[in-house]
């Protein structure tokens, strides 16, 4: 076991809770992040692992591009095919039966909206539901007539 030297040391108190939440995201203690920076603070090469630091974020947000590209790519193509499908389906109206469509429209809107609100608040997503309910078919690619009637036998 490698002997420490104790040393009392003041800080800005905005930094400590820096320091404690990068403490605890990294899962170690606030004297080994003290110590980090004061390595990194010390030491000749101190460029080089800077560089080092911004390729590693750099390519993390790379990756979370990728991951906003793909799912924008779901979501428009999501939308295309449900105005295709509606189009497709829905008859145009008469005049006495717009001002009715319209008013139900408003009426469904504000539901849609409400509903929309509630399901971000959780954190949900269509994409983690589609992506778990697509899991859950990999499970049995054949299920059989039970399982996709839901009866039970």
């Amino acid at each position: 076991m490698t002997t420490r030297t104790r040393l009392n040391l003041y800080f800005d108190p905005a930094l400590m809770p820096q320091i404690e939440s990068l403490a605890l995201r990294r899962k170690v203690s606030k004297s080994a992040i003290v110590e980090a920076a004061v390595m990194s603070y010390l030491s000749g090469d101190s460029a080089d692992r800077l560089e080092a630091a911004m390729s590693r974020r750099l390519d993390k947000l790379g990756r979370q591009i990728d991951t906003l590209d793909l799912d924008l790519a779901v979501l428009g193509e999501t939308v295309a095919q449900f105005i295709h499908f509606w189009m497709t389906l829905t008859p145009p109206l008469s005049g006495t039966a717009q001002s009715a469509a319209r008013a139900k429209g408003a009426e469904r809107f504000e539901g849609f909206m409400q509903t929309l609100g509630k399901r971000l608040a959780t954190g949900d997503s269509f994409l983690k539901e589609l992506s778990r309910d697509l899991d859950s078919l990999d499970d049995d690619p054949f299920p059989d007539e039970s399982e996709i009637n839901g009866s039970q036998d």
